[in-house]
């Protein structure tokens, strides 16, 4: 049988009342949300599928993609799917810890408890390090990096986000992002347009964030990735558990380099991916990299078994 990469979509991807429809249509993803409530010790589900605008909060949406994710695997992997046999796996941001999770990095019940806290840690520093993100329409690498170095002179600046081709995301301070609006034109950016977000994710803003990361992936069982994990850090393959940790600590603060990560997949002759729910981001995302390479969404459980076919096990 052969199988397609896989690729997790990160925080963004998330709407009310996610995962629900895998849930209600197969007992293997009822089941994952039940874990992840016992696990947690309140009801991820309520927040996610009933409150009125929980799911948006960044300590509900983390747990909640990242469960609703697993979910639409395990029931892949209940008609077929062999998740050993994956050329390597990706995530985009929290996406990654998903795809860490696929390659049998850490249990279940063990990731839900890192995204929880990397959520409640980033939206703990949001309150406390005003900040916030923005994107960059249609700039180049180097010209996010001339308005990064302007905003830097009032406050925390960088780059955050190279996911394709003049999508880019800025982050920092709110005096930060207030001079680098006000000079973009002048570095050739003909809009910057600010991201609903609590704060300056994959910068310095979240360093408090980052340590109290760190010291919970010291204390939790890490293994070496079953298949290969592509780092939102160093766009390469992570294969030993020391790497894991590394790398996931440093990425609160680190830019995502998802452009890199895919780029070396399409050079290593890949060219049909798999990106599970919920949401098909990444799929857009990937067309802006190269417009010839297709993903197959399972956003729907109607969707389920074309995907089965396209990895082998239908």
């Amino acid at each position: 049988m052969t199988t397609l990469p896989i690729i997790f979509p990160g925080q963004g991807a998330q709407a009310r009342g996610m995962g629900r429809d895998f849930a209600e249509a197969y007992p293997e993803a009822m089941a994952t949300w039940e874990e992840a409530d016992s696990a947690l010790g309140f009801s991820l589900r309520e927040a996610c599928w009933e409150a009125e605008d929980e799911v948006n909060r960044t300590d509900i949406a983390q747990p909640g993609i990242f469960t609703a994710g697993v979910a639409a695997i395990r029931v892949l992997v209940a008609r077929g799917l062999d998740l050993s046999a994956a050329p390597f796996v990706a995530g985009l941001s929290l996406g990654e810890y998903t795809a860490h999770w696929a390659a049998g990095t850490f249990h279940f019940s063990d990731g839900l408890r890192l995204v929880r806290l990397r959520g409640e840690a980033m939206q703990d520093a949001s309150e406390k390090n005003p900040s916030g993100m923005a994107s960059l329409m249609g700039a180049t690498p180097e010209q996010a990096e001339a308005l990064a170095a302007v905003g830097s002179e009032h406050g925390v600046c960088q780059v955050a986000n190279l996911n394709a081709p003049g999508q880019i995301v800025i982050s920092g301070a709110f005096p930060a992002l207030d001079a680098v609006e006000a000079c973009s034109r002048d570095h050739g950016v003909r809009r910057v347009r600010r991201l609903v977000v609590a704060g300056g994710f994959h910068s310095e803003c979240m360093r408090p964030a980052a340590d109290r990361l760190a010291a919970a992936l010291e204390e939790t069982a890490i293994s070496d990735p079953a298949v290969p994990v592509l780092s939102n850090v160093t766009a390469a393959p992570v294969r030993t558990a020391a790497d894991v940790r590394s790398t996931l600590a440093t990425q609160v603060c680190a830019p995502v380099l998802w452009e890199r990560s895919m780029r070396w997949a399409l050079g290593e002759g890949h060219r049909r991916f798999l990106e599970p729910a919920p949401g098909t981001i990444l799929a857009g995302i990937l067309r802006k990299i190269d417009g010839d390479a297709e993903v197959v969404p399972v956003s729907k459980p109607e969707e389920v078994e074309g995907a089965l076919a396209s990895v082998g096990a239908a």
